[in-house]
């Protein structure tokens, strides 16, 4: 079985750093994602997509991503059920990162040139493993 999820989109806020009570590091994040067809008011549409890191991947994408940075993400679709505090039960779709590459330079907006890698910028992160006990407290 196989479960890969690539995304190229722009974060639509900060990445949301936390840890685990066992200290490891985990962020939270979201992109938009613009959809590869016109609707049939002939725009494009545009999914916010969920993300999650962890550890050394968590701290480099907590230290270097703002709000608007352009990022291709690889990783897998993990889905989560809980019950709300309205009893209901919930769903959470997410993708895991296991490699986030930053593809414009930090200050450079949509648009504009500067694309590419950086000399000294961490492009990517290997992920660690990680045990059971170590998923973080709900955000």
């Amino acid at each position: 079985m196989l479960n890969r999820v690539i995304l190229i989109g722009r974060l639509t806020r900060d990445p949301e750093m936390r840890y685990t009570p066992s200290g490891v590091a985990s962020v939270r994040m979201s992109i938009a994602v613009q959809r590869p067809f016109a609707n049939q008011q002939g725009e494009r549409e545009t999914d916010f997509i969920d993300l999650k890191a962890w550890r050394k991947l968590a701290e480099t994408c907590a230290s270097h991503l703002k709000k608007g940075r352009l990022i291709a993400v690889e990783g897998r679709l993990e889905v989560r059920s809980f019950d709300g505090q309205d009893g209901q039960r919930r769903r959470i779709y997410e993708v895991v990162a296991d490699d986030v590459r930053f593809l414009d330079r930090p200050g450079t907006s949509a648009g504009q040139p500067g694309g590419g890698e950086v000399e000294g910028d961490p492009y990517s992160a290997e992920p660690e493993e990680f045990g059971e006990d170590d998923e973080p407290v709900p955000f």
